[in-house]
C-alpha cells in the first residue's frame, strides 16, 4: 500500500511493543574503584538494541536499558497461556452483545486453575532443575509475572558463519536475526549451565525475549551479605557440585545481570540467579543494632551489590533511536516499497512518501527524546542527606545511600525521602499521594523490635502493620519531629551538636524501592493482550496471504503476456505493498489517543493507554463505600451511652452541651466517652490546621476541644510522675495534649467521683489529657486504642474505639447494655455508621510500663461506654450514576470495610440493590473462618423464616408452616431466586479457603455486598470475579484499595494526584461520575478502533481490486493517482475519523472486542464484495461502449492511460469516501457522525472535489492525473453508479448485514447446542445427587456434588488450547441460579 502515514506505523508499533524482545546492556552504576569488573566473552556484534560502538561495548559502566525505548521485536503475544483462535463459537458472539467475548480471558485461562479460585500468587518453577541446570523459572511478585532464564554460551565458529551470511545477504540475515531473536540465539549459541553461561535469555509469560550479558566482578565478601537466608537454603536432594563458596561462605566473584533495572545475582549455593531486592540484614533485629549504622567497608560492599541509590532511566542517543526506527519491520517494509516504486518509475510518488516519512520519523524521534527526558527528570532524584556512618555524622549525596545507612529525617534540607526506610526514632507526617492516590497525610511512628524482626522485604505490598513505620521513597515530608530518647547517634555530631534527632534506616535503594517499582511499571507495562489487537495481527496475516495469491496470479498473467522479467517482478511485488497496510497500527491507536485527550479534559488521567479500550468491555463494577459512594467526612449524628439505672442505652445526645447536661445515670459513662472521642484518633496538628482521617476529624470537631502538639517535651514540665531511676519523666512522651476550649469550660472534677485534683493552685479545675501511647488501627483487629494520662492525676486510662462487632469480645459482659444488638441493628439498618468506644482505668500504670505493655493486655476487660453514630450521607451524584450503570446492565458490587447492615442500607438508598429484592446475610452456626468444617446459615434480613440452601444458595423449600400466622403465602420460584447476598469478610475468607468451587462461584455471582473486607480480601475478590469471566472495574479512594485497583482490569482512583501507582486511571473529581466517563470513552475508543481497522482494510482491498483489474492488460494506476488517493483522500479521513466523541448515554449493549465475530466479518466481507462487484461491473460496462478502444500493450511504456484506468480510478475515489461514511458508526457508542465537524467538512469537500474531477476535469487536471477523455454521459453514469454504490453499502450495513449475522448466529447456535448435548446426561444424573444432599442437614463442610460441578468437570477435560472460550463460568452460574 502506498501511504504517507506508513512511517508512523512503526512508531505506533514501537509504542505498543516498546518493551518486547530487545536485549541490551545491563544497567550498571558506578562502582568503587577497588572493584574489578569484567565481562564474559561475547560476540562483537549485538542484537536487539545492544550498543554497537566499541566504547559502549567495552565500558562496563555503560547502561542501556532494553526497555522502554527498545527496537522492534515481533509481536509474539500469542503464547500458549493467552492463545486465542480466530475461530469463534456462536455463543461467544452476540447480536445484542450479551454473549460475546466479555473480557480478555479465555476458557484456557479460567480452567488452568481451579474454577473460582484466584490466580496463584506464589508461582513455582515448572522445570526440574535437578536435571536441567540450563533453565530457571523466576517469579517477580512485584510485577506478578513469571520469567524463564536460559543460560547460553556462544559458539565462535557459528558466529563467524553468521557474520559472513550477514555480509553476503546485504544485511537481510542481520534483520531476520534481529526480528527473530530465538532463532538467532539458537544458531550462534548453545544452552549451558548457569554457572558457565555468558549470557542469559529472559523470556516472559507472553513470549517476549531479551538477551542479557553476564558481568563478573570481584566481591570477596560473605555470601549472606548478598543473599537472604531463605535464598541460601538448598533442597536436600539437590545435587550441587562442591564449590569453595559452599565450604567457606565467601563469595569471591559476583556474577550478575540487570533485567529491566532488576539485578539478578548468581547464587553458587543453589546454582541460580536470584534477586537481591529481598535482602535483609540479620542484624536488623533490634533498634539498638540499627542505630549504629554501618562502616566504610560495609558501604563499599553494599554499593557493589545494590548499586547506587538512583532511579536513573537511561536515555538512548539520537543515533540509537534512529537505527531503532529504521530497522523496524514496518519501516523496512516502507523502504522496500519505496525501492519498488522507484524501480517502477513512480518517482514523484516515491519522493513525496520519502519526504513525508522522513519528517514523520524525525518528529517521532524528537517526541521520543522529549518523553525520555521527561521520564528521566520525573524519576531521577538526588539530595544531600545527613548520614551516621563510621561513628560520625556527615552529609553525603543521597545516591550514596545503601541498605543499613542511618540518616536524619529532621534535617531541614530533607523534603522528600530518597529511599525506602523504616522510622527508628521520632515521628513524621508524610504525603503518600504519589503511591496511593490518597491526599490525606499519613502519620508514621517509630518501628518496634518485633516489627523489625517480622519485616519481610520480599512481599510486593508492605503490610499495614509495617506500613505505619515505613517511609516510602518519593513521598513528601509534611512534618518530622525528633525522637524522645537519646541514642548513641545523637552524641557525635560533626559540629558538636548533641540535640535529639529523628532517625530512619535505609532498607531498599534505587529501583528496588516502591517508587522504583512505580517507574518500572510505567517503563515496562504488561503487554496489551486485548483480543482486538491479537485478531488484527491475524487479519494482517490474512491480507498478506491475499497479497501472495495476487502475486502468483499476476505473475502468471504477465508471463502469458510476455512482460519483461524485471517489470513483471516489480509489478507483482507492488501488489504486496498495496494489500498489506503498514499504517494500520498507527491508525488503530488514533481513537485511543482522542479518548485519552477527552478524559484529561475531564480531569481523568491515564497512565496506561491500553486500558482505555478494555474500559469499554467492563461488565462488573466494584465500588468502595466510604469516600466513594458516600461523603468522605461523615457528620456525627450523636452519641448514645449506657444508662446505669436501666441497663439499656440512654437517649441520644446530639452535642457536647447535651453530654454536659446529661442525667447522672449517664454521666459516669458519658464523660469517659467524651475523653475517648478527644484522644482515640489519628488527628494531627500542622501549622494550626487539623489533618488526619476524615472520620476522626469529624469526631474530634464534634467535641469542640483543642489539640496541641507542642513538639519535643512541651508538656513534660507539668508531669510530676517519677520513674525508678529518679530522673524526671522521659522527654517527649506527652507530645500531644487535648483540652476543652477556654480551659475552664467544664468543671469535670466536681461531677466525676474519685477524680479530685491533687493541687490547689489556680489550675485546679483545668483539664488536660496527654496521649502517652497509641496503638494504631489494624484492619484485622478493626480497632485502635490509646493510653492517656490525665495531667495532675495519678495512673492512666485506656480508651478503645472500633467496630461494634469486636467490642463485645473485649468488653466485660455486664457493662454491655441489654439492647446492644437491637440498637446496633437499628442504626445499621437505617444506614448509619456506628463506632463503639470502651475504656479501662489503670491507676498503677506509669510511663515505663506504658511503653512496654502489650496491646492485648490493655484491650481486655474493658468497660463499654457507648456508640458514636455517624450519618453516612450519599454523594449527590451516586444514585444517578448507579442508576445509569444499572440501566446499562453493568453489575455493581459494593466492597467495603464497614458493617454489613450499614452497607445494605446505603446500597438500597443509592439504588445499588432494589428495595424489593431479598437480601441474605451469612452467619456461622458452628465453627469460624479458620475451621474447615464450619457450618454457615444464610438469613433473610427482613423475614427470619426465609433462608438459603447452604450449597445451592437458593431459597430453601423446606419451610415449616406456622399455623398461628395463617396459611403460608404463595411462593413463586422466579421471584424467590431474585435475591442477593451480603457477604461478610470472615465468611468470604472461609468460602475461599474451604467451600466447594461451585458454591464459591454462586456466592461470587449473587454477592452484591461484601462488607468488613480487608484490603487483601478486596484484592482477592477482584481476582475471583476475573477468574469466573467478568471484566472487572474497581473504583476507590486509593488508600486501602491499592491492591484491588491494580488487580482490576480497569482501576479508577479518586485522588487529587494526576498519577499514582494505585490505578491506571486517576480522577480529580471526588464522585463516581468518572466511572461512566471511562466506560463511555472506552466504548467509543473500541468502536473507533474497529471502524479505522475496517476502513484501512477496505482501502487496501479496493486499491488491490483496482490494480488487479488493470494488471489484466499490464496497466496500473498513475503516479499522481496514487498520490491523490493516499495524500488527499485517505490521510485526512483516517485522522479525523477517530474524533467522534462518545455517546452521552450508556447502552445495555457492549461493543464487541472480537474482530472475527459474525457481525464484523459479515460487514467486512459484505462491503468487500459490494465494492469489488461495482468495480467489476464498471470494468465490463465500459468495455461494451461503442466509443471504447482496447488498450495496446507497449513493453517500453507504463500503459497507464486507458479507459479502464480512468473509469476505475474515478469510481474508486468515491468508494474510499463512502466506506469511511458507512463505517463511521454513531449511536449507541458514539455521537452521530454529523457531530464530528472536521470529518463532515473534509468528507464533503473531498466528495465535491472528486465529483468535479469526474464531471468537469480541466485539461491540466486530466494531464496530471493521466485521465483519458470520456463522454460526459458516461461520466455522469459513473457519478450515478457511485451514488447507487453508497446507497447499497449504507443499506446493507444498517439493515441487511445484521440480519445475515443473526441468521448465521442462529445456525451456529444450533450446532453448538448439538455439541453440548453430550453434557446433559451427566448433568441429569448429578441433579439427583443434589436432591439427596438437600435432604441432609449439613453445611459447607460436605462437598456435595451439583450440576455445576459436573459441568465444570466436563469443561475441565483437555481442551484445544487454540480454541477460544465458548463458555463463561459466571453465565453458567447465572442461568443455574435463575432457573426455577
Amino acid at each position: 500500500m502506498k501511504t504517507p502515514t506508513s512511517s508512523t506505523s512503526s512508531n505506533a508499533n514501537h509504542d505498543s511493543h516498546s518493551h518486547n524482545t530487545n536485549s541490551s546492556h545491563s544497567s550498571l552504576k558506578k562502582e568503587p574503584s577497588m572493584s574489578s569488573v569484567r565481562r564474559t566473552s561475547q560476540p562483537p556484534l549485538f542484537h536487539n538494541g545492544a550498543p554497537s560502538s566499541s566504547q559502549e561495548r567495552n565500558d562496563p559502566d555503560y547502561s542501556s536499558p532494553s526497555l522502554p525505548f527498545s527496537p522492534y521485536s515481533p509481536p509474539n503475544l500469542l503464547s500458549s497461556r493467552f492463545n486465542h483462535d480466530s475461530e469463534s463459537d456462536p455463543d461467544d458472539e452476540d447480536e445484542d452483545d450479551e454473549e460475546e467475548e466479555d473480557s480478555d480471558r479465555t476458557e484456557n485461562d479460567i480452567l488452568s486453575k481451579p474454577p473460582g479460585r484466584p490466580k496463584v500468587l506464589n508461582k513455582r518453577p515448572t522445570y526440574d532443575h535437578k536435571h536441567d541446570r540450563c533453565k530457571q523459572v523466576v517469579y517477580l511478585e512485584e510485577e506478578d509475572i513469571e520469567l524463564i532464564f536460559t543460560g547460553y554460551r556462544y559458539i565462535k565458529s557459528r558466529l563467524y558463519i553468521y557474520y559472513l551470511a550477514c555480509f553476503l545477504s546485504a544485511g537481510i540475515i542481520f534483520l531476520l536475526g534481529r526480528w527473530l531473536p530465538q532463532r538467532f540465539i539458537s544458531f550462534v549459541a548453545r544452552e549451558c549451565e548457569m554457572s558457565k553461561a555468558e549470557c542469559v535469555v529472559v523470556k516472559n509469560e507472553w513470549g517476549q525475549m531479551a538477551t542479557e550479558f553476564i558481568f563478573t566482578k570481584y566481591y570477596g565478601g560473605p555470601i549472606d551479605s548478598v543473599f537472604s537466608p531463605d535464598q541460601l537454603e538448598r533442597a536436600q536432594d539437590d545435587d550441587v557440585s562442591f564449590e569453595d563458596t559452599v565450604a567457606t561462605g565467601i563469595l569471591h566473584d559476583m556474577r550478575y545481570f540487570d533485567y529491566q533495572y532488576i539485578r539478578f545475582i548468581y547464587n553458587p549455593m543453589v546454582q541460580q540467579f536470584m534477586q537481591n531486592s529481598k535482602w535483609k540484614d540479620p542484624d536488623w533485629s533490634s533498634i539498638g543494632n540499627c542505630e549504629r549504622g554501618i562502616g566504610r567497608e560495609t558501604h563499599q560492599e553494599r554499593t557493589m551489590v545494590f548499586g547506587q541509590n538512583l532511579i536513573d532511566v537511561q536515555e538512548k542517543t539520537v543515533g540509537q533511536l534512529l537505527v531503532q526506527e529504521v530497522l523496524h519491520p514496518f519501516y523496512i517494509f516502507q523502504v522496500f516499497s519505496m525501492a519498488l516504486w522507484f524501480a517502477d518509475d513512480y518517482y514523484y510518488y516515491a519522493a513525496c512518501i520519502f519526504v513525508i516519512s522522513t519528517v514523520s520519523v524525525v518528529t517521532e524521534l524528537v517526541e521520543t527524546k522529549k518523553t525520555m527526558r521527561r521520564m528521566r527528570h520525573m524519576s531521577r532524584f538526588t539530595c544531600n542527606t545527613k548520614v551516621f556512618r563510621s561513628g560520625r555524622w556527615r552529609y553525603i549525596g543521597s545516591e550514596e545511600l545503601v541498605p543499613g545507612d542511618v540518616f536524619e529525617i529532621t534535617d531541614s534540607e530533607l523534603a522528600v525521602f530518597p529511599c525506602d526506610a523504616v522510622l527508628l526514632t521520632g515521628d513524621c507526617i508524610v504525603n503518600e499521594s504519589m503511591l496511593t492516590g490518597e491526599s490525606v497525610p499519613v502519620s508514621k511512628i517509630p518501628v518496634t523490635d518485633r516489627a523489625l524482626q517480622q519485616m519481610d522485604l520480599s512481599l510486593s505490598n508492605i503490610p499495614a502493620e509495617l506500613a505505619r513505620h515505613f517511609l516510602f521513597s518519593g513521598t513528601k515530608i509534611v512534618r518530622a519531629r525528633p525522637g524522645s530518647l537519646k541514642s548513641t547517634t545523637t552524641t557525635q555530631d560533626d559540629e558538636g551538636d548533641s540535640q535529639l534527632k529523628g532517625l530512619a534506616m535505609v532498607v531498599r535503594v534505587g529501583f528496588n524501592t516502591t517508587k522504583g517499582t512505580l517507574i518500572r511499571s510505567m517503563l515496562f507495562p504488561k503487554p496489551n493482550n486485548f483480543q482486538f489487537y491479537r485478531d488484527s495481527f491475524r487479519f494482517i496475516g490474512i491480507l498478506a496471504i491475499i497479497a501472495c495469491g495476487g502475486f502468483l496470479i499476476s505473475t502468471i498473467n504477465f508471463v502469458r503476456m510476455g512482460v519483461p522479467f524485471k517489470s513483471m517482478i516489480v509489478k507483482a511485488l507492488d501488489l504486496i505493498t498495496i494489500v498489506v497496510p503498514p499504517a494500520l497500527p498507527a491508525t488503530m491507536s488514533i481513537g485511543t489517543s482522542f479518548a485519552i485527550a477527552r478524559l484529561k479534559r475531564s480531569d481523568i488521567f491515564c497512565i496506561s493507554p491500553t486500558r482505555v479500550n478494555i474500559g469499554g468491555k467492563i461488565n462488573c463494577m466494584c465500588f468502595d463505600k466510604t469516600g466513594t459512594l458516600t461523603e468522605d467526612g461523615l457528620d456525627v449524628l450523636g452519641v448514645q451511652c449506657g444508662d446505669s439505672e436501666s441497663g439499656k442505652f440512654g437517649e441520644m445526645l446530639n452535642s457536647v452541651d447535651d453530654m454536659q447536661k446529661a442525667p447522672k445515670t449517664l454521666l459516669e459513662r458519658c464523660m469517659p466517652l467524651l475523653f475517648a472521642m478527644t484522644t482515640c484518633h489519628s488527628v494531627k496538628s500542622l501549622n494550626g490546621e487539623l489533618i488526619g482521617d476524615p472520620l476522626d476529624l469529624k469526631m474530634f470537631e464534634f467535641t469542640q476541644w483543642i489539640l496541641e502538639e507542642g513538639g519535643l517535651g512541651a508538656r513534660t514540665a507539668t508531669v510530676t510522675e517519677s520513674v525508678s531511676n529518679g530522673k524526671s519523666a522521659m522527654g517527649g512522651i506527652v507530645s500531644t495534649v487535648v483540652r476543652p476550649p477556654g480551659g475552664k469550660q467544664f468543671d469535670l472534677d466536681d461531677v466525676i467521683a474519685g477524680h479530685v485534683a491533687r493541687e490547689t493552685n489556680e489550675s485546679a479545675n483545668f483539664l488536660e489529657l496527654g496521649i502517652i501511647r497509641c496503638f494504631e488501627f489494624v484492619s484485622s483487629l478493626r480497632r485502635m486504642s490509646v493510653i492517656v494520662k490525665r495531667l495532675h492525676s495519678p495512673g492512666m486510662d485506656i480508651y478503645v474505639k472500633g467496630a461494634p462487632e469486636v467490642m463485645t469480645d473485649i468488653c466485660a459482659k455486664d457493662s454491655l447494655p441489654l439492647d446492644y444488638q437491637e440498637k446496633l441493628s437499628y442504626y445499621t439498618h437505617h444506614g448509619y455508621r456506628v463506632i463503639a468506644c470502651a475504656y479501662k482505668a489503670m491507676p498503677t500504670l506509669n510511663f515505663v510500663r506504658a511503653q512496654r505493655v502489650k496491646r492485648d493486655q490493655i484491650e481486655s476487660d474493658l468497660i463499654f461506654l457507648g456508640f458514636i453514630v455517624f450519618e453516612n450521607k450519599l454523594k449527590p451524584t451516586t444514585a444517578p450514576i448507579v442508576a445509569t450503570l444499572g440501566n446499562a446492565r453493568i453489575r455493581q458490587v459494593m466492597c467495603t470495610g464497614d458493617n454489613v447492615l450499614t452497607a445494605i442500607s446505603v446500597s438500597r438508598e443509592c439504588g445499588l440493590i432494589n428495595k424489593t429484592r431479598e437480601v441474605y446475610i451469612p452467619r456461622f452456626v458452628s465453627g469460624d473462618s479458620m475451621t474447615e468444617n464450619s457450618e454457615i446459615a444464610w438469613d433473610n434480613t427482613d423475614d427470619n423464616r426465609m433462608s438459603l440452601d447452604p450449597v445451592t444458595l437458593k431459597p430453601s423449600t423446606n419451610w415449616t408452616e406456622d399455623s398461628n400466622n395463617g396459611p403460608e403465602f404463595p411462593r413463586y420460584s422466579h421471584l424467590m431466586n431474585d435475591h442477593v447476598l451480603a457477604v461478610t469478610g470472615e465468611v468470604f475468607r472461609w468460602m475461599v479457603d474451604y467451600a466447594p468451587a461451585s458454591t464459591l462461584n454462586r456466592m461470587l455471582v449473587k454477592g452484591q455486598i461484601f462488607a468488613r473486607m480487608s484490603p487483601d480480601e478486596k484484592h482477592e475478590l477482584v481476582e475471583h470475579l476475573q477468574a469466573i469471566g467478568y471484566c472487572v472495574g474497581f473504583c476507590g479512594d486509593g488508600a486501602n484499595d491499592c491492591g484491588a485497583l491494580k488487580a482490576a482490569d480497569v482501576g479508577i482512583s479518586l485522588s487529587e494526584a494526576e498519577a499514582s501507582v494505585a490505578a491506571p486511571f486517576t480522577s480529580k473529581s471526588n464522585d463516581i461520575g468518572c466511572v461512566v466517563k471511562v466506560i463511555q470513552e472506552g466504548r467509543a475508543a473500541l468502536v473507533t478502533s474497529f471502524s479505522c481497522f475496517k476502513y484501512m482494510a477496505l482501502y487496501s482491498i479496493i486499491q488491490f481490486t483496482t490494480v488487479s483489474f488493470l494488471y489484466a492488460f499490464a496497466s496500473n494506476l498513475g503516479d499522481f493517482q496514487f498520490l491523490y488517493i493516499d495524500l488527499i483522500l485517505i490521510l485526512p479521513i483516517a485522522v479525523v475519523m477517530g474524533r467522534t466523541e462518545a455517546y452521552p448515554l450508556l447502552n445495555p449493549k457492549r461493543p464487541t472486542a472480537n474482530l472475527v465475530s459474525k457481525k464484523v466479518l459479515t460487514s467486512l466481507i459484505g462491503q468487500i464484495m459490494i465494492q469489488s462487484l461495482f468495480q467489476a461491473a464498471l470494468f465490463l460496462i465500459i468495455r461494451h461502449q461503442p466509443w471504447y478502444t482496447p488498450p495496446v500493450y507497449d513493453s517500453e511504456e507504463k500503459n497507464i492511460e486507458c479507459f479502464e484506468n480512468t473509469a476505475l480510478f474515478l469510481l474508486s475515489c468515491f468508494q474510499y469516501l463512502l466506506v469511511a461514511i458507512v463505517f463511521s458508526v454513531g449511536p449507541p457508542f458514539r455521537k452521530p457522525m454529523v457531530t464530528n465537524r472536521p470529518f463532515v467538512v473534509i468528507t464533503a469537500a473531498l466528495v465535491l472535489l472528486s465529483a468535479i474531477m469526474v464531471l468537469f476535469p480541466t485539461r491540466w487536471l486530466s494531464e496530471v492525473m493521466q485521465l483519458v477523455k470520456i463522454p460526459f454521459s458516461f461520466r455522469a453514469f459513473i457519478l450515478v453508479m457511485a451514488g447507487v454504490n453508497f446507497a447499497l453499502s449504507l443499506f446493507c450495513e444498517s439493515f441487511l448485514f445484521p440480519i445475515f449475522a443473526r441468521w448465521i448466529g442462529e445456525w451456529l447456535s444450533e450446532r453448538q447446542q448439538k455439541k453440548l448435548s453430550r453434557y446433559q446426561a451427566p448433568s441429569a444424573v448429578d441433579s439427583t445427587t443434589v436432591d439427596i444432599t438437600r435432604q441432609q442437614p449439613q453445611g459447607y463442610g460436605s462437598h456435595a456434588v451439583t450440576d455445576q460441578d459436573a459441568l465444570q468437570q466436563a469443561m475441565a477435560q483437555p481442551v484445544n488450547k487454540k480454541k477460544k472460550a465458548s463458555v463463561k463460568i459466571y453465565k453458567i452460574v447465572e442461568d443455574e441460579m435463575n432457573a426455577p
